[in-house]
């Protein structure tokens, strides 16, 4: 007695119906993995300081001469 359930969960969907399967249910981790970190990205960029507003500051405590100051600003952009 094979028929019914066995069948179905052992050749009923084929190989490539399990390996669509699969391939779904990773793009579905993959797209909420993604998704987290664009939100956590976005969060500490809204609460954080930009590389300039670093950069300006740490000139204006002197940590960097002007020369420095130039330089990375230029890096930056």
């Amino acid at each position: 007695m094979m028929g019914g359930w066995g069948n179905m969960m052992g050749w009923g969907f084929g190989i490539f119906g399990w390996l669509f399967m699969l391939a779904f249910w990773a793009l579905v981790i993959l797209g909420i993995a993604a998704l987290i970190r664009y939100l956590t990205t976005q969060s500490q960029n809204q609460n954080g300081k930009t590389p300039l507003e670093i950069l300006k500051e740490r000139y204006a405590k002197g940590e960097i001469n002007r020369k420095e100051f130039e330089e990375k600003k230029k890096d930056l952009g």
